[in-house]
């Protein structure tokens, strides 16, 4: 609690002079997270906030407001969605964040039932909030919480999340709840992609999922790879289901998304040695979790003990405290990559941080830097955002040292010295000098890259010294070194010389997708571009296609087809291929399309790939399925058919346990390639 004075201390007219400030700032900040999915403070900063309110109201009940945050759930609607009215609230949930809470509520609930309870406790997911609606096991609506009553129809998008079924394995008229969240992975890759378009990155995958999800575009949505867990059916009696674990495991046998980490737990002390155990495994899971839920295991309990205005009272979410290192900035380094975009990044003393040795943290733009009000010197707090991404939370102000000075933000790229632009109105800034040393050896390093022409052995130390002895400047460059020019480079001697010349050589024979991902089109990454091969066969198809053409493809939007034809039908892209060409580079799909792969055991299968593998590298066994008609994954969902994995296999191999997924070693699953 941050109140200024203990609530026994407090007046009445102070306490509500108090309480208001705290709506107006939880309003500000609850608006901007919830409608705009573009959090100002960190989770653990409102929590505290929240909890300072509740214990005023609670303290002086003559102080409720109708209007207070404390009595409303949830956000706004957004423009542009139906609303949709549900037929029984979705309501929020009550946070405690220590054991000694965890106590109170089960004292509680014993007092209100007369005698103990089991808990069905499970991890509570970084997400949005959403409601599937089926007739006769059909999908027929999806929605957001809203404000508890109403909430926006976005059945649509919901449709192009591949964990959401459209079917059921039984005809039930049926109303279920959950979370949509975005996983780690996805989560990542999408703000490195959000960086290199120069756009805002997203604070955390909770509202990275909440802006991928409120889109008017499904096609936006589709792309964003979301998942779901469901766990809560509104009519248990539909399933004929006693408990709210037996509920969720009748649930998954419908088709439904549900986590397999869920326990029954008889006490608290069974509760806190599963609080123990994920928040121990917290880093590893792939997806976010804040903390975990306990629920009255007993559905007629559920419905005995009832709900006030926002929150049921047969449940509690149990927060985890934020983990932060606090740090010291020594620099700030602006690097430009391959699109022009300059980013700061602040250079800082290691710190342990989840699990981690930290030095480094992206600002990402310069109105985040300007926002922070980072100077060299100031003592930081980091956090990870959404368990991945080191971050500054906020300056240390009152340990900052006297006589620091703001940062100058450079008007001059760092590597070639021509002015820097916002683009379209952009928050990054940005260099458009297409001769710009930096963004030549990025582009390089892309080109060269394991998801791209894949050349062993040429990594970025080795681009940039052949780009600063002059060596290399365009991509066809790389086909013409010599033997004389290869061994100027550090530690190579005649094997390494000879081993690099042949990896430039084999990659001349690459199947076209590794070409158009090496080309660094914006908006393209390898699984658009193995689309791409597979639509077009070749590239002279490619270099005469129309926006229209690129458009009506399923998985390629108004934005990206109009990206593609610029490119494709510009003069550097047809001196590029041309160049490429001259130095004999493949330019068609050698790849076996879906339809075209020949009948055998993994066609038509949905594969995933965990755990370490020894035969094969992930990418070679990637492309070995996908040419025996596997459509290869990267998470475990009902619909997943084989689970391969290696050594040291995590979180896929548990929840292909325990959805009763096929599992096979990697012998074993090399053994059926002739079956």
């Amino acid at each position: 609690m941050s109140l200024p004075k203990k609530l026994e201390e407090m007046q009445v007219e102070e306490a509500s002079k108090l309480a208001q400030n705290l709506r107006d700032t939880l309003d500000r900040w609850s608006k901007l997270y919830y409608t705009k999915d573009a959090p100002e403070v960190e989770d653990y900063e409102y929590d505290e906030k929240y909890a300072d309110l509740v214990a005023l109201e609670e303290a002086f009940p003559e102080i409720i407001t109708q209007d207070s945050i404390t009595q409303r759930v949830g956000g706004e609607i957004l423009e542009g969605f139906t609303k949709v009215t549900h037929t029984e609230p979705m309501l929020s949930m009550g946070d405690v964040f220590s054991r000694d809470e965890l106590v109170e509520f089960d004292n509680r609930i014993q007092k209100n039932v007369g005698h103990p309870v089991d808990y069905n406790v499970e991890l509570k997911i970084d997400g949005l909030a959403i409601s599937l609606t089926y007739q006769d096991g059909e999908l027929i609506q999806g929605s957001t919480r809203g404000d508890g009553n109403i909430g926006e129809d976005i059945t649509k998008n919901l449709k192009t999340i591949k964990s959401v079924p459209q079917k059921l394995t039984r005809p039930l008229s049926i109303e279920v709840r959950g979370e949509c969240f975005m996983p780690k992975a996805s989560f990542a890759k999408l703000n490195a992609q959000q960086l290199e378009d120069g756009k805002p990155v997203f604070a955390n995958p909770r509202n990275a999922a909440a802006g991928s999800l409120r889109q008017l575009n499904t096609n936006v949505t589709k792309k964003r790879d979301l998942d779901t867990f469901i766990y809560t059916v509104v009519d248990s009696n539909q399933l004929g289901a006693k408990t709210q674990h037996q509920a969720i495991q009748m649930m998954a046998e419908l088709g439904f998304n549900t986590n397999p980490t869920q326990e029954v737990c008889a006490n608290l002390d069974e509760v806190w040695d599963y609080i123990a155990k994920y928040e121990g495994q917290r880093e590893d899971l792939p997806y976010g979790i804040d903390g975990i839920v306990l629920k009255v295991n007993d559905l007629s309990l559920q419905q005995e003990l009832g709900h006030t205005v926002k929150i049921p009272r047969w449940e509690i979410a149990y927060k985890f405290p934020p983990e932060e290192a606090a740090t010291v900035v020594r620099d700030i380094e602006w690097t430009v990559g391959r699109t022009g975009v300059v980013t700061p990044t602040a250079v800082m003393d290691p710190v342990q941080l989840a699990g981690t040795t930290v030095s480094r943290a992206t600002l990402n733009n310069v109105d985040q830097l300007t926002a922070k009000d980072v100077h060299i010197g100031d003592t930081v707090l980091l956090h990870k955002a959404g368990d991945i991404i080191p971050e500054i939370t906020r300056v240390v102000l009152e340990k900052r040292l006297a006589g620091t000075s703001e940062l100058n933000i450079p008007t001059q790229c760092p590597s070639c010295g021509k002015k820097l632009v916002h683009l379209n109105g952009e928050v990054a800034l940005r260099c458009i000098n297409p001769d710009c040393p930096a963004q030549i050896v990025a582009r390089l390093e892309h080109f060269g890259s394991r998801n791209a022409m894949n050349i062993m052995g040429l990594g970025p130390k080795q681009i940039q010294q052949l780009y600063a002895k002059n060596f290399i400047h365009h991509f066809d460059d790389l086909y013409k070194l010599t033997s004389e020019e290869l061994s100027q480079l550090d530690g190579f001697k005649e094997k390494r010389v000879n081993n690099l010349l042949e990896a430039i050589d084999n990659s001349r024979k690459n199947s076209l997708e590794r070409l158009i991902n090496g080309l660094g089109i914006q908006g393209v990454g390898t699984k658009m571009a193995r689309t791409l091969a597979e639509k077009f066969g070749t590239m002279d198809n490619l270099m005469q296609t129309t926006i229209e053409e690129f458009d009506a493809v399923d998985t390629i939007g108004e934005t990206l087809a109009n990206n593609l034809a610029t490119f494709f039908q510009s003069d550097v892209a047809q001196n590029m291929i041309d160049e490429l060409k001259a130095v004999g580079v493949n330019m068609e799909y050698l790849g076996v399309k879906p339809a075209e792969s020949p009948d055998g055991y993994y066609k038509g299968k949905k594969v995933v790939l965990t755990g370490k593998l020894e035969q094969y590298t992930r990418n070679e066994l990637k492309e070995r399925l996908i040419s025996l008609g596997a459509d290869v994954a990267g998470s475990v969902s009902k619909k997943t058919d084989i689970l391969i994995a290696g050594a040291d296999a995590g979180s896929k191999l548990t929840k292909a346990q325990a959805l009763g997924i096929e599992i096979l070693d990697e012998t074993e699953a090399i053994a059926k390639f002739e079956q």
